[in-house]
């Protein structure tokens, strides 16, 4: 699966899934459900590179010492804001707000998806991106739908903000 990054705003999101035939309700679920998992670790703060106490220590964790005052002066890392998830055809998106999580939980995110495409369903491509002042969607045919998720970002933004877009390929 190739992943691809470009210029990223934590505070705008949007995850874009891409599946290779219309989604069941099944796969829908499968998708959201993992979406969802992990906007929760996020919410709570489980995404805190500062604090990988058990990483940091490696692989013999017997009897290991865990620094509760150290972990208490970390920065809290936590992210804001997950929208609703919406489909089009082949395509579904959803926008969250990453707040002050670290790049980790993408990493952990990247690690998910790849292991949903291996049990579930197959993932070709996954990307980040944006278009300035305008939402960027990667079908062609639906400008209607773009146009009605345009009219719903803005309650998200103002006109300063980018939209930062993260497209997986299933």
């Amino acid at each position: 699966m190739q992943i691809l990054f470009r210029e990223f705003d934590p505070f705008n999101v949007w995850m874009w899934v891409e599946f290779s035939t219309v989604p069941s309700e099944m796969e829908k679920q499968y998708v959201e459900e993992l979406f969802t998992s992990w906007f929760f670790l996020g919410k709570l703060g489980g995404f805190n590179a500062e604090s990988l106490q058990v990483q940091d220590v490696g692989l013999e964790i017997s009897y290991m010492t865990y620094d509760e005052e150290g972990a208490d002066k970390t920065f809290v890392a936590l992210m804001h804001n997950m929208g609703e998830f919406e489909y089009e055809g082949y395509w579904g998106r959803c926008w969250f707000d990453l707040g002050t999580s670290d790049a980790i939980a993408l990493d952990i995110l990247i690690n998910s998806i790849r292991q949903l495409s291996q049990d579930y369903v197959t993932i070709e491509k996954a990307g980040h991106w944006w278009r300035k002042r305008r939402l960027a969607c990667p079908w062609q045919p639906s400008a209607r739908f773009c146009l009605r998720q345009r009219a719903k970002l803005a309650k998200f933004k103002s006109d300063n903000f980018r939209d930062s877009i993260v497209l997986i390929r299933i």
